[in-house]
């Protein structure tokens, strides 16, 4: 893994992020977005949180990476079972936690979700980014079976990709 590209990868979200929210008139944050149950202030804090769950992904995968692959497996299988109600605790979540992460204060808390990030990577050593586990590739569609820390740390930029082309903003196309 280049930990550069990811340290470029991180940037350009922030930036794309500040760019977003920096650009929007109030007709924008409520309006819906494509394929989702959100408007686009409520898929805006999913964006962030995609970069905020890493964090507790990055030690999940520490923990179980240590055990048994047959662990982490069956950790898996058991959370992909659970699917439809994390689908819904997923989807409220972020309807709720907009309201606390607005827009006056997601590109803070933005900031100091990817300084996080570069710091954790910076410190991770080869072997870290080797280590892995088996991940419930029911909860989303950047999840494979099998994930190396390396992998997670590309996720949340895969995840603020897709959804970014979700947001429906102005008549300039931001949001396309």
């Amino acid at each position: 893994m280049n930990k550069q590209t990811v340290h470029d990868e991180l940037e350009r979200a922030r930036a794309d992020f500040h760019a977003l929210i920096g650009g929007l008139g109030e007709a924008d944050w409520a309006g819906q977005t494509r394929e989702t149950r959100w408007n686009n202030e409520q898929l805006l804090f999913h964006m962030l949180f995609g970069y905020m769950v890493v964090r507790a992904l990055l030690t999940v995968v520490r923990i179980f990476g240590r055990l048994p692959r047959g662990v982490s497996r069956a950790y898996a299988r058991l959370l992909d079972a659970a699917v439809k109600p994390f689908d819904e605790i997923n989807y409220v979540g972020s309807c709720m936690a907009a309201k606390v992460f607005n827009r006056r204060r997601m590109g803070t808390k933005f900031d100091r979700v990817i300084a996080s990030l570069h710091c954790r990577l910076d410190a991770e050593s080869e072997a870290d980014l080797a280590r892995g586990m088996h991940y419930p590739v029911r909860w989303d569609p950047f999840f494979k079976d099998f994930m190396t820390l390396a992998d997670i740390y590309r996720y949340p930029t895969q995840h603020f990709d897709f959804h970014r082309r979700q947001l429906t903003l102005d008549a300039a196309g931001r949001g396309r």
